[in-house]
């Protein structure tokens, strides 16, 4: 079995196709940059996928069946980053993240099921961190855009002085369709996890180290208030519960860093950097879906806690809607994914009185979910091997990670993107031309980051 840099597990499905389509037409790999390889559980398919996409024979195809273990490490030992697109996690994710915690192998995956995710935490997160496998959960629009708007508002604000955050607010809008693997994923939660996991993993920082300050679960109302500007009232929004514990995640990362670096003698700059990472033990982070009013926000959020409730109560119109909505491997045409789009505001106050207040923006002109998220999770991948091509004027290829990486990256561990990724991911998705992002103290003019694009 040949070795290339990246194998993409489920090349077939319809997100897979995406990531496969994109690496391939990737400016770094037609430098010769990175190789890769495609894998998923039928030969034929794989034969079908290389024919419909014209790829070019340097890309290998692999046979794995995830149920079988020696067969899912046999091609991870293959390889230096796993993209793994199938889902649901729950089902079939942990034998993947096992056989890359084992081997020192890095791993990014798509999932957005923080019971899996806290799971493999308590399995693997220590052998991880001996192996130096690098495991990052939830790398497209579950949760990048989430965990970047508020990496970047702690960032400028502890650019403007020694703060603190005490809440980070963030607000979505979104413009994209729904593909039946991600209802499938919705079905197996409800049907196959235990409810006293769905209980423990729906707490708040149930995937942190660290506890923060604790909001409100879910609300019928929100609210955004960034001085000067009209204040903008939100619904519940379903991915929610998913990207604020991945938040709160990168928030306890972080903490726990900076708490090891003033207690175990680290370096001056050790500790320098992990002081200016870190949160604050205040920290509260939540976020919406904007709406274009209070009326229409409260009856959304009083639908959508409605119609879930009885999705998940009656086993019967589970049966029913299973029968009508999308199935796996399908999704949005590539007409309509042209058309997606997000943005994501987020407003963040420091614990200082009078407080200081932070906006950053993040945004991409893709389906979020899909065709954006290919982008993302592909840039991740890339993130661990390649530095981007923006910051180096003469790319080679290397053994080792590249320059730029947060420190917890080099540690290993199951990670979030933020903490893994960092400052090399944001600025690997600005070079796409895809994804724009700014940050600024409220009442200055905004900062532009050296690598944005205008979307």
């Amino acid at each position: 079995m040949s070795c290339a840099d990246i194998v993409v597990f489920g090349a077939t499905g319809f997100t897979g196709r995406l990531i496969t389509k994109y690496l391939a037409k990737h400016p770094q790999f037609s430098q010769g940059l990175f190789t890769f390889a495609i894998a998923a559980r039928s030969q034929s398919k794989l034969h079908t996928l290389v024919q419909e996409l014209g790829l070019p024979p340097t890309i290998n195809t692999v046979r794995v069946d995830v149920t079988d273990y020696k067969s899912v490490e046999a091609v991870v030992q293959t390889s230096r980053v796993v993209i793994n697109t199938v889902g649901p996690y729950w089902r079939w994710g942990t034998p993947v993240v096992k056989a890359c915690a084992r081997n020192g192998v890095h791993y990014v995956d798509l999932t957005g099921e923080s019971v899996w995710i806290k799971d493999i935490i308590h399995q693997f997160d220590y052998l991880a961190t001996k192996t130096g496998a690098i495991i990052v959960p939830s790398c497209g629009f579950d949760s990048i855009p989430s965990d970047a708007s508020a990496f970047l508002s702690n960032r400028t604000l502890k650019a403007h002085g020694n703060y603190d955050v005490e809440t980070s607010l963030t607000r979505h809008k979104v413009k994209g369709g729904i593909s039946g693997g991600t209802l499938s994923t919705v079905m197996t939660i409800l049907e196959d996890v235990p409810r006293d996991k769905l209980r423990e993993s729906s707490l708040a920082y149930s995937l942190s180290p660290v506890k923060g300050t604790v909001l409100p679960s879910f609300r019928l109302l929100y609210n955004q208030s960034i001085p000067g500007e009209p204040s903008v009232p939100g619904a519940f929004f379903f991915m929610a519960p998913s990207n604020v514990k991945l938040v709160q995640r990168t928030f306890g990362l972080l903490e726990l860093q900076a708490i090891a670096a003033s207690t175990r003698g680290s370096s001056a700059e050790a500790g320098k950097i992990a002081r200016q990472e870190r949160y604050g033990p205040s920290f509260a982070y939540d976020e919406f879906l904007t709406m274009p009013s209070r009326l229409s926000a409260t009856i959304f959020s009083t639908v959508f806690s409605i119609a879930f409730g009885l999705f998940a109560l009656i086993t019967p119109l589970r049966w029913l809607i299973k029968k009508f909505l999308p199935q796996p491997g399908s999704g949005p045409s590539e007409e309509d994914m042209q058309k997606g789009f997000f943005e994501v505001i987020n407003h963040t106050t420091s614990t200082s009185t009078p407080p200081v207040h932070v906006k950053s923006v993040f945004k991409g002109d893709r389906d979020p979910g899909y065709a954006a998220t290919a982008i993302m999770i592909s840039e991740s991948a890339l993130s661990l091997l390649l530095p981007p091509a923006s910051k180096s004027s003469s790319p080679s290829r290397s053994s080792g990670l590249p320059a730029g990486l947060p420190a917890l990256a080099r540690n290993g561990g199951i990670l979030t993107p933020m903490t893994a990724f960092g400052d090399v991911l944001l600025t690997r998705l600005a070079d796409t031309g895809h994804f724009a992002y700014e940050s600024h103290v409220v009442g200055q003019n905004p900062t532009v980051p050296e690598g944005r694009k205008d979307v």
